[in-house]
């Protein structure tokens, strides 16, 4: 079976939102390395342990294109080449203040006021790269539950290959798996300070698209290539450059 690439956004190695997500989920997601929690989590050993297992496989980010298979004669080089290219036609965008809250039955950090352009960032990034992923297979459609979605998400999912997209799309950095309320809620509170304190310190800003591989079913995503947005006042210097 072939690997699956997604673009995703993940904030800059080492940088104080990178430390915090990471260190949650207990994973550089560049190196494969794995994190201790940070001593604010307040979960035992084995229940962080259970409640990050699914996002510590894909390291800490937000989803711009779900996981896909690359069309036949389509090669690694041509997708991080049309990642860059559209990156320099991307402005970065401030966030804004960050939130935890539940998104159905899981935890995540979202914007709490998304700015108008990041629907339009999403989309881009949904559409025009489509020409370079391979049809969904009986597997994908399987992952994807097709039986629990409405007549609008079969739709998005068999044209884009995800049904989360378009005007479904939420920016969100997942912090558990499925979890029951009340864990959702020990969640929220265990992030509560250190989300005010990044929101004071280091504002997020969406300032690079990431490029991630999961060379083969059920393993790690690595991030292997940023791509970096036209620069506003609180982004670096576009370019491509090489997850460390």
């Amino acid at each position: 079976m072939s690997a699956r690439y997604a673009i995703y956004f993940a904030p800059a190695p080492h940088s104080p939102w990178w430390e915090a997500g990471a260190h949650w989920l207990g994973r550089d997601e560049c190196s494969d390395v794995p994190l201790r929690p940070g001593a604010w989590q307040k979960f035992s050993a084995d229940d962080w342990r259970a409640l990050t297992a699914e996002p510590r496989r894909y390291g800490f980010h937000a989803t711009l294109k779900a996981p896909f298979r690359l069309h036949p004669g389509i090669q690694e080089r041509d997708l991080l080449q049309r990642m860059q290219d559209l990156a320099m036609t991307l402005q970065a965008l401030a966030l804004g203040p960050m939130q935890t809250m539940p998104l159905g039955n899981f935890a995540a950090l979202v914007p709490s006021a998304p700015p108008p352009e990041l629907q339009a960032m999403a989309k881009r990034c949904v559409i025009e790269l489509d020409d370079l992923r391979a049809p969904l297979t009986a597997e994908d459609l399987a992952r994807r539950e097709l039986e629990s979605l409405d007549a609008r998400g079969v739709e998005l999912l068999q044209r884009y290959g995800y049904p989360h997209v378009l005007e479904r799309f939420r920016l969100h950095l997942s912090l558990s798996g499925v979890i029951d309320p009340a864990t959702a809620q020990r969640v929220i509170a265990a992030w509560d300070r250190p989300v005010a304190q990044l929101n004071a310190a280091s504002p997020l800003v969406l300032d690079r698209l990431c490029l991630f591989v999961e060379e083969g079913p059920g393993q790690a995503f690595f991030r292997i290539a940023d791509a970096m947005l036209q620069p506003c006042a609180k982004s670096r210097t576009p370019g491509l450059r090489a997850a460390p």
